[in-house]
């Protein structure tokens, strides 16, 4: 197993957390990993499942949010290659706090938590490299969360496009095409969808994206980022 899954050393380390890790570190990750396959629209774990460990998407995408008991949909993020999940109910022992679903059909790199606990008990230095990993996803989580309550609509499409196509500053490896539909993209930004698709199709009039079924594809990123400060005609 070690032999086959250290041809992905490569791809995961396009990833700045895990490139960082001490080698030691990343060694063991993956020699004791296995893979798993979701096809599209199957559930890798839902809000209050136990953990069962840390994942690394290794080709596809999850999507991260939950339902209400109304049937709402709150999507959080949409997480690809070669982002990590899986580390809060690592630190608290608690059920996972979301769901966790295929878009596409996805491949996972599956560290099972029996082989964590036992590195965190004979190494304890290395929860800090997994704090790292929390505190990244919780920065950008904050800044999200600003954005949504400060910026005005425009900008605050402009502004989640830049963070979904930069990786969430660093969680996974940037990207130009964001698999996407435009309804969950609306819940994303907590707008209509009516206003989400008026907003993207000025985007693409400008051709700073380019829509697709199923996509948003970003044309020119430095106009989107203007986009994003309010400096443009949206």
């Amino acid at each position: 197993m070690e032999s086959s899954l250290h041809r992905y050393r490569s791809q995961l380390e396009t990833t700045p957390w895990f490139k960082g890790l001490p080698v030691e570190l990343q060694d063991y990750l993956i020699s004791h990993a296995n893979l798993l396959t979701l096809e599209k629209s199957q559930v890798l774990y839902r809000r209050g499942d136990p953990s069962y460990g840390l994942y690394a998407i290794l080709g596809g995408a999850l999507a991260i949010g939950t339902v209400g008991l109304d049937g709402k949909e709150a999507l959080l993020a949409v997480l690809g290659p070669t982002a990590w999940l899986g580390e809060i109910s690592l630190f608290d022992g608690l059920p996972r706090p979301n769901d966790a679903t295929a878009i596409s059909r996805t491949l996972l790199l599956h560290v099972p938590a029996s082989a964590l606990q036992s590195l965190l008990d004979s190494t304890p230095r290395y929860w800090r490299d997994f704090a790292l990993l929390m505190a990244q996803r919780l920065r950008v989580s904050f800044e999200n969360t600003e954005a949504m309550a400060l910026l005005p609509a425009a900008q605050r499409v402009a502004s989640r496009l830049l963070v979904i196509a930069g990786g969430y500053g660093g969680l996974n490896a940037a990207q130009s095409r964001i698999m996407l539909s435009q309804d969950s993209f609306a819940s994303m930004v907590s707008l209509s969808r009516q206003t989400t698709n008026q907003l993207l199709k000025n985007l693409e009039s400008q051709r700073i994206v380019s829509l697709k079924f199923g996509e948003i594809v970003i044309l020119d990123f430095d106009r989107l980022r203007a986009a994003s400060l309010g400096e443009s005609n949206l």
